[in-house]
């Protein structure tokens, strides 16, 4: 691969001021620990009711992924994520053609959480109008991002909390009920593992393809890079963690749910979560989850806007798009506020333009490709490039990309057209921005550890 030129930032650059622990909760919050809720309906139906084996399945399919994250972390130290990885790995032309791929994975989700969480708004004060709230959430996220990266951490915190006890009272309630009215036989306890009169390997495959999306966005935590202590360590360890915890509560979730609701059938399939919650607790427990789930919404698209700021940061620090606009840093709040505002401005137009579903199904066309990047990006330095290989340098990537190549190609086909329309547009405007290029991205150069003398992680 042809060296790139570098280039030294002349104006101000982020603060590393984030610990594991901030990291591994951003990522939690950007997934959402109640994740699984809003899907369980649906997977349910799906898999013919084996949500919980979906969920392990998923999770063990996203760890390959989370580890690729994690390794090219440790050698590009850079904010960016797949963007970085790719383009300095591979090609930067193929590096600036994923970057712009993962445009749609996160400003989408920002607008999909917009357009849900107006939604949900309205089913408690129906006669306040969608634009409003649209426009009242649009203009939180961007605040909520303007304030400084060490105040993002700390509404992070408050919002983990809630939701962690939201899940805490679910369950007792749940164990309650199941103390009182428990399953009659051991194979009952099982069922959600595996109900040999249902289950079916098609229905649990296409099932679990479901209960992949519950993890996508741990892949955000790379674009702190620049902002956190000891990140070749720190996004590793946060990415693989983020992704074992949320899986661990999804299954224990999604298994006491099932436990308390052994059907396949509800009342509303896209808030079936919140009907076992009421069966297991009660009409307040089912009004709590779903102002949990509306939090869990606000978390998420917030946690994905700032996540959205930085990618834009890294691809203009190198001039993928316009320098002076994207990489500029505002020297009060060390934070890229040009790219903040701007991704408001989108997500604003977004949720009035697109629909939930499709902007779900564009979020996930714009990760999948980003993933395979990453794992493509692994296989080649790690497998290819390196002297001392092993099994795993070959088999994490490989696997982590063959996974994602199979979610994406199951893609709705307007996904794919608006999709690979976007794509077009972006290899375009790189191919005026390089001479069809010909002219390599001018790398900028970034200090990869902590001030000298700092030690903290």
């Amino acid at each position: 691969m042809n060296e790139s030129q570098s280039l030294s930032g002349s104006g101000p650059g982020l603060k590393r001021v984030l610990r594991l622990s901030s990291l591994v909760l951003y990522g939690i919050i950007l997934i959402q620990p109640t994740a699984p809720m809003p899907l369980f309906g649906a997977a349910a139906n799906l898999a013919q009711g084996h949500v919980v084996t979906t969920v392990l399945i998923g999770m063990v399919a996203m760890l390959f992924t989370a580890i690729s994250y994690g390794r090219m972390a440790n050698v590009y130290p850079n904010a960016g994520s797949a963007y970085t990885y790719v383009g300095r790995e591979i090609h930067p032309a193929m590096g600036y053609f994923i970057g712009w791929g993962m445009i749609f994975d996160y400003v989408m989700n920002p607008i999909i959480c917009v357009i849900w969480a107006s939604k949900a708004c309205m089913n408690f004060l129906p006669e306040v109008p969608f634009a409003v709230y649209a426009v009242f959430f649009a203009i939180l996220f961007t605040v909520m991002n303007l304030r400084g990266i060490e105040a993002s951490a700390r509404t992070n915190t408050v919002i983990a909390t809630g939701l962690g006890i939201v899940i805490v009272l679910f369950l007792v309630s749940a164990i309650r009920y199941l103390w009182l009215q428990p399953p009659q036989s051991l194979s009952e306890w099982t069922r959600p593992f595996y109900n040999p009169e249902t289950f079916s390997f098609s229905a649990v495959s296409t099932g679990a393809s479901l209960a992949v999306l519950t993890y996508i966005g741990f892949d955000g935590i790379s674009t702190l890079s620049e902002e956190v202590h000891n990140p070749r360590r720190n996004i590793l360890l946060a990415s693989v963690f983020v992704c074992i915890i949320t899986g661990v509560l999804a299954a224990i979730q999604v298994y006491t749910a099932q436990l308390v609701w052994p059907g396949t059938t509800f009342p509303d399939q896209d808030t079936a979560f919140c009907y076992v919650a009421g069966k297991a607790g009660g009409q307040w427990l089912f009004n709590l989850v779903n102002i949990a789930l509306l939090i869990a919404t606000i978390g998420s698209g917030s946690g994905a806007h700032l996540g959205a700021g930085r990618l834009l940061y890294g691809m203009g620090r190198d001039n993928a798009i316009p320098r002076k606009f994207f990489s500029k840093v505002n020297p009060r709040t060390r934070i890229p506020s040009n790219n903040i505002i701007l991704v408001g401005v989108f997500v604003l137009i977004g949720a009035f333009v697109l629909t939930y579903p499709l902007g779900a199904q564009l979020l996930n066309f714009g990760a999948l490709i980003a993933f395979m990047g990453v794992n493509a990006s692994s296989f080649v330095h790690y497998f290819l490039r390196n002297k001392q290989r092993n099994i795993g340098y070959f088999l994490v990537p490989v696997l982590g990309f063959t996974v994602c190549l199979y979610l994406w190609l199951s893609l709705g086909i307007k996904a794919k057209i608006v999709g690979l329309c976007w794509l077009s547009a972006g290899l375009l405007y790189g191919a005026y921005k390089t001479s069809w290029f010909r002219k390599p991205l001018q790398y900028a150069t970034i200090e990869s550890d902590d001030n000298p003398g700092n030690t903290q992680q």
